[in-house]
């Protein structure tokens, strides 16, 4: 690449992907010295959109990600974190993000198009203009979305030498966070049904029943992968934020300094999404929901693999 191409795409990442007559096209935005440290991407995205206004769409084809990528430098992936929601991985990634020589990419909007629309083999090029080797940053943790163990496959083909980090919590409790403020793929028909193995329209699903069969499916791929994979490693929520942090930087090799530690045990005490509140939470005592017990059964085999690691 011309040290001019270079410079010209310095703090421009492809952040949408639009089809336009069967062909993909990437949408270009601007982020300047913005940090990525917001707890989702969707929020970088709209942070950056009011500090960089701009009258025009910046759009190429999705093939230039191959040739404008090639000789940008950047910073490759310390660990993949994948989780099966409301299991602390917003939280873990706000701790990493602690540390500013980390760069944290928190369920990418355009990383998830690219899966999805079957262009997962664009996704290391795309990861580059995510983390270029700027201002003291040295290392790079990809939260992915819940969904994304299904493109394992994929993945691991991409990194396979990188961690993943499996992020897990009881079922029941997963289910409960949901039904307070559901996700994505908690909606029954919101995400592709083929996603998640499902062959029959799901759209008229019981939420609960509905939810239950995703968590189910979460957990089993979870199974899989650690049946298979030496650099697979889980870690359950119960295990407490600061224990599964230092969990994470022993897999990755990612020092923590002391003033790092410090901030890491203040964030911990506030809500993952929401800063400034202080996080408080009662415990289930109900008795596992009928909808959870497939999955439940799933989650004890994970607690057994789990407690035979030792990281």
């Amino acid at each position: 690449m011309h040290p001019d191409m270079s410079t010209a795409l310095e703090n421009w990442i492809p952040f949408k992907l639009t089809i336009q007559e069967e062909h993909p096209y990437c949408e270009w935005m601007y982020t300047g010295d913005n940090p990525f440290t917001a707890p989702f991407f969707d929020e970088t995205i709209s942070q950056c959109r009011t500090a960089h206004p701009r009258k025009f769409r910046s759009v190429s084809s999705l093939d230039v990600l191959r040739g404008w990528s090639r000789d940008l430098e950047h910073i490759p992936p310390s660990a993949l974190i994948f989780h099966v929601s409301r299991c602390g991985s917003t939280l873990a990634t706000q701790l990493l993000a602690q540390d500013p020589g980390n760069i944290v990419l928190s369920e990418v909007p355009f990383f998830d198009s690219l899966l999805r629309t079957g262009n997962a083999g664009l996704l290391k090029e795309a990861v580059v203009f995510y983390a270029p080797v700027k201002n003291n940053r040295k290392r790079l943790f990809i939260k992915t979305d819940s969904w994304h163990i299904f493109f394992y496959k994929e993945l691991r083909e991409l990194y396979p030498q990188t961690p993943f980090i499996l992020l897990y919590r009881r079922p029941d409790e997963v289910a409960r966070s949901q039904q307070k403020r559901r996700g994505m793929h908690a909606i029954p028909g919101l995400i592709e049904p083929a996603l998640f193995g499902f062959d029959t329209d799901v759209r008229q699903m019981n939420m609960d029943t509905y939810l239950g069969e995703v968590l189910d499916k979460y957990f089993l791929a979870f199974l899989k992968v650690l049946e298979k994979d030496p650099l697979a490693y889980p870690i359950n929520y119960n295990e407490g934020p600061v224990t599964m942090l230092e969990k994470i930087a022993r897999i990755t090799d990612t020092h923590i300094s002391t003033e790092a530690m410090e901030k890491i045990k203040d964030r911990a005490l506030y809500h993952a999404k929401y800063p400034g509140q202080v996080f408080a939470e009662d415990a289930v005592k109900q008795p596992v929901p009928d909808y959870c017990c497939e999955a439940f059964d799933k989650y004890g085999a994970l607690e057994i693999i789990r407690n035979s690691y030792n990281f």
